[in-house]
């Protein structure tokens, strides 16, 4: 017999997922979490290619023109005119050459640029934080569902066959003419009320488990019990208030503060002027008419160009309020987040103290129908109680375990749930 008890626990454990190895199989398989971190890689990229627009770009560069009269293959400069040498000139001019551009001064918006794209990385990186949190929390309710859901579904399955044993005890009487005909009608339409009971849980154990398969990424058969303890809490909602401000979800709200003082900035540095560099290197190549032969001239040029705007008609002016409203409206969102907060948190701890007293309260009506359902069930075969009365009693135990079971997972549901609002049920 302990050969087999063994043999079958080993075989659970190897058949059923943990939380820990569903929250570890998430945590680097899951897709939502994948496109968090795809879009903290796309911004990472953003921000290396802002950084390296401040080095300019080199470009190849091509042309071919037909023209009706005659070119030369390069400027003529007056040492050219006055010396008397021949000057090759053509009707189809070819030019290839490397051109060089760099912005040397852009009134510090190539600058800003950088800073709100490193900013971008900072919000990406917070947000595959807070993405973790929310797994880890969906993980552990849908956990959670399952087990109640389970425990429920057996606690059904032991009220169906105590309801089926009933039946079969009142045919029996009835039988023998000591029970009414109706007693077993109302004893077989409360069996029948019950295995529908017990499919109705098969089902919301089978939708709980595709929505934790769709949330970890993987298909879900079977799940391990979770061992926990229904205690009193002792959380201080003023110490969670005083770390609720350090925590992810205001560094969020403070870094989109920062990128848009930073936009904000970046709009203003359009009213500095703005200066560029730029050098060309090629040739240019040509057959001369006159002695049917190609021929071909260097080229090169280096120049600063410069410009200002003296007049936008205030399209400046208003890009710069609209930055301004928008620094604004992203400090009024993180004051309202940490309001936010703060509610949740008071919430989250009134219902864990709500679920704590719930619990205990099913619990001393499921004893106290326990035993209600022992002197019903005593009363009833001796002829002192009607079928009615047996059936509410049993009714009401069952009712009661229910409860039990529902508030002691509603209770660590709760716990977890506090966990993701401050943070810390995601492995670091």
């Amino acid at each position: 017999m302990k050969h087999t008890t063994y043999l079958l626990l080993l075989s659970i454990c190897l058949y059923g997922d943990t939380l820990e190895q569903l929250i570890h199989y998430a945590l680097n398989n899951a897709p939502a979490l994948q496109q968090t971190q795809a879009q903290m890689s796309r911004l990472e990229l953003q921000h290396d290619k802002s950084r390296a627009a401040r080095y300019g770009t080199f470009n190849l560069v091509a042309d071919y023109t037909h023209y009706n009269t005659e070119r030369t293959l390069a400027p003529l400069s007056p040492n050219a005119i006055g010396s008397g040498a021949p000057i090759t000139t053509t009707k189809d001019l070819f030019s290839a050459g490397v051109q060089y551009s760099v912005p040397l001064f852009t009134g510090f918006s190539q600058t800003r640029q950088i800073e709100i794209t490193a900013l971008g990385k900072e919000i990406a990186r917070t947000s595959v934080l807070l993405s973790r949190e929310q797994i880890v929390y969906n993980i552990r309710s849908l956990y959670l569902s399952i087990l109640s859901f389970q425990e429920l579904y057996h606690a059904q399955q032991r009220y169906t066959q105590a309801l089926r044993k009933l039946s079969e005890q009142i045919a029996y009487e009835v039988e023998l003419g000591r029970k009414a005909p109706l007693d077993l009608l109302k004893a077989r339409a409360d069996l029948y009320a019950s295995q529908t009971q017990e499919a109705q849980l098969q089902s919301n154990i089978d939708i709980a488990k595709a929505s934790l398969g769709a949330v970890v990424g993987k298909t879900v058969t079977a799940v391990e019990s979770l061992v926990f303890e229904v205690t009193e809490p002792s959380y201080n909602v003023n110490t969670l208030y005083a770390a609720a401000a350090l925590l992810s979800k205001i560094e969020l709200e403070e870094f989109r503060i920062q990128q848009a003082k930073k936009r904000q900035e970046q709009t203003a540095s359009s009213q500095l002027p703005q200066l560029g560099f730029n050098a060309y290197y090629g040739k240019n190549y040509g057959e001369e008419i006159r002695l049917n032969r190609w021929d071909n001239e260097t080229l090169w040029q280096a120049g600063v160009h410069a410009s200002y705007t003296l007049r936008d008609f205030g399209i400046n002016s208003i890009q710069i309020q609209e930055a301004a409203v928008a620094t604004l409206e992203a400090s009024l969102h993180k004051k309202q987040t940490f309001l936010d907060l703060k509610k949740l948190i008071t919430q989250a701890v009134a219902n864990v103290t709500q679920s704590y007293h719930a619990y205990l309260g099913s619990l001393t009506q499921m004893q106290l129908n326990r035993e209600s359902e022992h002197i019903e069930q005593v009363r009833y075969d001796n002829g002192a109680a009607t079928l009615n009365d047996l059936l509410l009693a049993k009714g009401k135990y069952y009712l009661a375990l229910a409860k039990v079971i529902e508030y002691k997972y509603r209770y660590q549901n709760n716990i977890y749930y506090i966990d993701y609002v401050m943070e810390q049920g995601a492995p670091r």
